[in-house]
């Protein structure tokens, strides 16, 4: 028999022997869409796997994408027909609005394709208070008069009240009902308006559910614009 096709019968054998034998994990969902309840610290996805191939899977790097979430898998083999779920925790603190992470899974599956799998946890974080504008100022020498912020609660953290302190004496801040449910508005005076000045307004809401953060928003005289320059402009070039 020709030793060329009796090695092209082997490479096929061998082949063939090591997609039956080959190590796959399968993935339930690769991407978790996540709502955090109102005054959560953490969101927690759960992305499980099952190794549906023939022999054992390893993992050998499990990293999030950054500081703020942490990942990590129940074992680090992975027998044929076992499951398993890599849990990636990611810390809210103050962010808000839609937060993308990611978690990064290699194994030392030898087809490149399955051998690193990105899993992708999204939270949709609605915000305590939603504050429009963030800023309020007053041209020098403008007419001392009060500036409105409207601060809106979010429904489900029952806020009565709000509490806003300035960082200096030279603004007063008071705090009404606004025109529509769970809103506020936060009436901002400067005392003088002749000298720029710059501050800092601290809002504290009484919410049942919030954990003591608190909301910042700016205050701001603009210094005298510019009276003359401080050579004369040449008529020439």
């Amino acid at each position: 028999m020709n030793m060329n096709f009796l090695r092209l019968i082997g490479i096929v054998a061998l082949t063939a022997l090591a997609q039956v034998a080959r190590a796959e994990l399968k993935w339930e969902q690769t991407s978790v869409d996540l709502q955090p309840a109102l005054g959560d610290k953490q969101a927690v996805a759960h992305f499980k796997y099952e190794n549906v191939g023939k022999t054992p899977v390893h993992f050998t790097s499990v990293h999030a994408s950054c500081g703020c979430t942490a990942a990590q898998t129940q074992k680090e083999q992975v027998a044929p027909g076992e499951k398993g779920e890599v849990t990636a925790t990611f810390n809210i603190g103050g962010r808000t609005g839609t937060q993308v992470k990611t978690v990064t899974v290699q194994t030392d599956d030898p087809d490149p394709s399955r051998a690193t799998t990105v899993l992708t946890l999204k939270a949709v974080i609605t915000p305590l208070l939603e504050i429009q504008p963030a800023l309020v100022f007053w041209q020098n020498g403008e007419e001392p008069k009060p500036k409105i912020i409207t601060a809106k609660a979010n429904k489900a953290a029952a806020i009565k009240k709000l509490d806003v302190i300035s960082s200096i004496p030279d603004f007063t801040a008071k705090v009404d009902a606004g025109s529509a449910p769970n809103e506020f508005r936060i009436s901002v005076q400067p005392r003088d308006t002749t000298k720029a000045v710059y501050a800092t307004l601290t809002i504290k809401p009484d919410s049942p559910v919030n954990t003591g953060n608190t909301f910042a928003v700016a205050a701001r005289v603009m210094p005298p614009a510019p009276t003359g320059l401080p050579f004369p402009l040449s008529d020439t070039i």
